[in-house]
């Protein structure tokens, strides 16, 4: 997959998302989650978009991408 140790390995990495898995373009260790800008490690990575190829950190994430309004807010 990635060796993460290389010398170009620390910062963000360029992926792109395929079904199911993604490759990593530009070594990097992370990349930014689409709605929150937190860093996600590529190891933890789970949620991504094939068609807006873009990754997620949580599964509110996604939600907040594709369908917006539909997450009431907690009291």
């Amino acid at each position: 997959m990635l060796n993460k140790f290389g010398p170009s390995g620390h910062g963000e990495a360029q992926v792109q998302y395929l079904d199911g898995d993604f490759r990593v373009i530009s070594p990097g260790t992370f990349v930014r989650c689409a709605i929150t800008d937190t860093r996600i490690p590529l190891d933890e990575l789970k949620y991504w978009s094939v068609d807006l190829q873009e990754a997620y950190a949580t599964p509110v994430a996604v939600l907040q991408r594709h369908f917006p309004g539909a997450l009431k807010p907690q009291l």
